[in-house]
């Protein structure tokens, strides 16, 4: 692929990504506007003719692994995975 073929495509993808983050702030703003109408309404759900939203509180469980190290190292150290990935980084 030629130079002037990837900068096209590196041009491209920052003005896509440029766009998600518009979008994305854009979908935070309409969420957050639905969810002031639910907690003015002391509702959980909504409910149209074809769409239902929920917004609900839900808990869970999770091991504090910072803890466990600094506790117990040598079971931390026992139960620990490594995993490797690859990660694209556009600068």
């Amino acid at each position: 692929m030629s130079k002037e073929t990837m900068s096209a495509k590196v041009k491209e993808l920052r003005e896509l990504r440029r766009m998600q983050e518009e979008l994305s702030g854009m979908i935070e703003a309409v969420q957050d506007e639905i969810k002031a109408i639910m907690t003015a309404q002391e509702t959980e759900t909504l409910t149209g003719a074809d769409w239902k939203i929920t917004w609900k509180p839900v808990t869970s469980s999770r091991l504090d692994s910072t803890a466990l190290k600094r506790e117990l190292p040598e079971i931390a150290s026992r139960f620990m995975l490594q995993t490797t990935s690859r990660r694209f980084v556009l600068a």
